[in-house]
């Protein structure tokens, strides 16, 4: 039991060699006659975080079945995969055809994203390195339903989304700490647009790109109104694949810094798998991969109690660790939360008077 952590850690860090290998790994460590611990790695090639729910549903159907020495009984998908790929490239066309909808998608990119900064310049604790090491850490985030409501509330006076609030709170919080006017932020995006995807298990999602504009003294309700119209010009754009954006916008490579977006933002709006095998008591567990995919990923989530009753925004933010030091993230938080609290307690306010 000792070696547990090291061993977990082992299998989490496992490289897949896709020539070789299918892009899925389970172990099992047992710890005692009736005591086990699971551990699943997949490549994210062939699975999002949409994909742990059936995922995890599949193997409790599995069990059972096998429990009684039958084999599994999954229901027939409606679809598979491959459906949706030839779908996809049957309703968008080919990008080198100007006249398809993924070439007209790929244009509002060029235009919308023309001229942004190569990077947002972020207060951190030590200069970039030459080489990101991709090392990183995490910072709970835990804000009160009070706050929660606030932002509902806002949100709802201005036509705009939870998540449109948080992402406008975010740009003006990094406005600041930047001195710049011009910011992007990063937010994926499912990518599963009918429901016959639901229970696929597979790699659909999709990092889209918000780009703020904070000249002019703008007050709360202009800035919602604004990330408003570009969030959902993004959701209008989605299916330009993120690595394709980069390669026609081609901005200037570099190995110490993440292109486009340095910063991301997930809202997590999906339902918690339940994790139910037979008659086993089945717990999960945490695991930090101790990595960084961008120099801060903030991961949040509305949290209600078992009535409906608000119980708070919760989640994490994922940091480098070779730039950042967790005394900086917790108080880049707290000002996030205070900025927050400040334009959704007074949208008609100016945002420059913020502090």
């Amino acid at each position: 039991a000792e070696r547990l952590d090291e061993a977990i850690g082992t299998i989490a860090h496992h490289s897949f060699d896709l020539a070789t290998e299918i892009p899925l790994r389970a172990t099992l460590f047992r710890l005692a006659k009736e005591k086990h611990v699971l551990v699943a790695v997949v490549h994210h090639i062939a699975a999002d975080g949409w994909s742990i729910t059936p995922l995890v549903t599949d193997l409790g159907v599995a069990y059972t079945r096998r429990s009684e020495g039958l084999a599994p009984d999954w229901p027939a998908l409606t679809v598979q995969y491959i459906d949706h790929t030839l779908w996809q490239r049957a309703q968008l066309g080919d990008l080198a055809d100007d006249d398809s909808r993924i070439a007209a998608q790929l244009a509002y990119w060029e235009q919308a994203l023309d001229g942004l900064p190569e990077r947002v310049q972020l207060p951190t604790d030590r200069p970039y390195p030459l080489v990101a090491d991709q090392q990183g850490a995490t910072v709970t985030v835990d804000w009160p339903a009070e706050l929660q409501q606030q932002v509902a509330r806002v949100g709802r006076q201005h036509n705009a989304t939870s998540f449109m609030v948080v992402q406008a709170a975010l740009a003006v919080l990094l406005s600041k700490i930047s001195a710049s006017s011009d910011v992007a932020v990063g937010f994926p995006i499912a990518g599963r647009g009918h429901p016959a995807l639901d229970e696929l298990v597979g790699f659909f999602v999709n990092t889209l790109v918000l780009r703020v504009d904070l000249t002019g003294d703008q007050t709360v309700a202009q800035l919602l109104a604004q990330v408003r119209q570009r969030s959902l010009a993004a959701y209008e754009h989605q299916d330009v694949p993120f690595e394709v954006l980069v390669e026609r916008l081609n901005p200037t490579r570099s190995m110490a810094h993440h292109p486009l977006v340095q910063v991301a933002l997930a809202w997590q709006n999906n339902e918690p798998a339940a994790m139910a095998l037979g008659d086993l008591q089945v717990t999960s567990l945490p695991l930090d991969t101790r990595t960084a995919r961008m120099d801060l990923a903030f991961s949040l989530a509305e949290r209600f109690t078992e009535t409906g009753e608000p119980a708070g925004i919760g989640g994490a933010v994922e940091f480098r660790t070779d730039v950042f030091d967790v005394d900086s993230i917790e108080a880049l938080i707290a000002r996030l939360q205070r900025v927050l609290a400040a334009m959704a307690g007074d949208p008609g306010r100016l945002l420059s008077s913020i502090d």
